[in-house]
């Protein structure tokens, strides 16, 4: 059950952390661009109609879309292959309306098939590798474009080596304001003064001391001065046919060319389950714990993928590395998404030349601290305590996307997942039955003897399709084996939702290891051992009587 959103209700925070996206995903988009071989002001396009179309058309309150690194491999090897990027707009062009198509025939579900283990390891390997990729821009060393998170790099390095080699390309005067700005970044979450001042983000202050320091160094001839290939370096338009040539149109002529149609296929696939996965991992960071339209995202990406080759820009995705700066910024609302689009649309064109006095050592201190706070070891501790079946999928799916990609990994995650569900244990059908609910019915949900990650999407719609004044029994009496994913999902339904909309929740045959809430109403009845031990097929009972509500 979707409520309207008001924009507007939140634009304090919503505007700092709109300024705080801007700043992480200008140096992104260039990066990307400069890696897939495309005109840098691709990577704009691309960023400013994911943050203002995009931003306006999803349903998800936190994921910020723009161009993705996941993609840089596909578009350079395509715009080569293609032999023009006109051609290449094409193919987007056309990844755009499969993705709609998508989205009208509810694709969009299958990200509720992703089990929150591995959504979490992909969490923490993106954060390791956004930390150790920022490491040689702290110190000074940028050859390896912003953007690019593949373990293995274009230059033959990888993100190890690339470290090494930075020992010998050590600029003093980055590391200087590396060391600011860290300090006021950190400062800002410490001091109770600074905290306060939620309308001016550190990330901001940060930047214009990394400028003003890096401009003091140049003015006084010392050796700390920070050159050109250390900035931010953003195309400048010096006349109007300059500006003009920007925009680039797609060469519809090539609509008949196979080889665009498999470009457009294999983008539109991969950028599709990139923006799933980002779009359940908002969902996941998200305070409030509200739940996305997976099918209205696919629409809004196809939308936006539509309109970005239209004007000549790269493809997108939904990102985590903005996403999370996002939610790290105290984003309240999709609205610090579409500020963060207005804000790139109007700096690119209105103030290049200082957008281009940026230290990249800065923006590394910005991302080091939300690399940390993706990859904080409690996650780890967190999921080690959780138990083997939980465990495993995590770290694999953590290693995988830290020395692999994105895809690799999570399918690896996902496949390990799968065996510890099915190892040794019978198949069985999915049978539950759907029914229009009235205000005041007695709901009565009751789960079977095994509950495992599989089982998501159902029991999320069928939470989910629960109106306002109703009264729910969950019962869990029969139940051997409950997953960890499903006791969020309950727990997150009894808490928020519930709640807010006058939703009586009543549970039964929850042991106390898994209680979801300090209640007497819940029985202790799940056991432990079998949690870890009894790994069987999913199957989940509803049933719905029409009767008075009966303690």
């Amino acid at each position: 059950m979707t409520k309207k959103i008001n924009l507007f209700a939140n634009l304090k925070s919503d505007f700092s952390s709109g300024l705080v996206v801007f700043l992480v995903a200008l140096p992104l988009c260039l990066g990307i661009a400069l890696a897939s071989g495309a005109p840098l002001f691709a990577g704009i396009i691309s960023g400013v109609v994911g943050g203002l179309v995009v931003g306006y058309l999803s349903q998800s309150h936190l994921s910020v879309s723009g161009p993705a690194a996941g993609l840089t491999a596909i578009v350079l090897t395509a715009i080569s292959d293609l032999g023009a990027f006109d051609v290449f707009l094409m193919a987007g062009l056309i990844a755009g309306a499969i993705q709609l198509l998508l989205g009208f025939i509810k694709a969009g579900s299958i990200s509720n098939y992703f089990p929150t283990n591995v959504i979490e390891g992909m969490l923490a390997g993106i954060g390791v590798i956004i930390f150790l990729k920022q490491i040689p821009h702290a110190f000074g060393y940028d050859p390896d474009h912003e953007g690019d998170l593949g373990f293995f790099q274009p230059d033959g390095e990888n993100t190890f080596s690339e470290i090494f080699q930075m020992v010998n390309h050590v600029q003093p005067g980055a590391i200087v304001i590396t060391l600011v700005s860290l300090t006021i970044l950190i400062a800002w979450t410490k001091i109770d003064f600074l905290k306060k001042l939620k309308l001016v983000p550190a990330a901001l202050i940060a930047v214009v001391i990394g400028i003003l320091l890096n401009e003091f160094f140049i003015q006084t001839g010392s050796s700390l001065a920070i050159g050109a290939e250390h900035l931010v370096a953003l195309p400048v338009p010096t006349s109007f046919e300059e500006f003009k040539a920007i925009f680039v149109a797609p060469d519809f002529s090539s609509i008949t060319n196979s080889k665009v149609w498999i470009v457009g296929v294999t983008i539109a696939v991969v950028a599709s389950i990139e923006t799933l996965l980002c779009v359940e991992a908002a969902d996941r960071m998200d305070a409030q714990k509200r739940y996305t339209d997976t099918n209205v995202e696919l629409k809004a990406q196809g939308v936006g993928n539509i309109i970005s080759s239209l004007l000549g820009g790269l493809p997108m995705t939904s990102v985590v590395v903005r996403t999370s700066a996002n939610n790290n910024a105290g984003a309240k609302s999709k609205m610090s998404t579409i500020i963060h689009g207005t804000l790139l649309l109007v700096s690119v064109l209105s103030i290049p030349a200082l957008l281009n006095k940026i230290p990249l050592a800065t923006l590394a201190a910005i991302l080091l601290l939300i690399g940390y706070k993706l990859a904080n070891p409690k996650t780890i501790k967190h999921f080690w305590e959780k138990g083997k079946y939980q465990f495993v999928p995590f770290i694999a799916t953590f290693v995988g996307v830290v020395f692999t990609d994105l895809l690799k990994g999570v399918a690896l995650g996902i496949i390990i997942s799968i065996i510890f569900v099915l190892k040794g244990n019978l198949k069985r059908a999915y049978n539950f039955r759907k029914e229009e609910y009235a205000d005041g019915d007695v709901i009565h949900i009751d789960l079977a003897q095994e509950v495992s990650f599989l089982n998501k999407a159902a029991i999320k719609s069928t939470l989910m399709a629960i109106p306002e004044n109703s009264r729910v029994i969950i019962n869990a009496e029969d139940t051997v084996y409950i997953a960890h994913d499903i006791l969020d999902l309950i727990r997150e339904f009894k808490t928020t939702r519930a709640k807010d909309e006058n939703i009586k929740v009543k549970l039964k045959g929850f042991k106390k290891a898994y209680q979801l809430e300090n209640s007497d109403e819940t029985v202790n009845k799940v056991s432990i051992e079998h949690y870890y031990d009894v790994m069987k097929r999913k199957t989940v009972k509803r049933e719905i009587i029409d009767e008075k509500f009966n303690d």
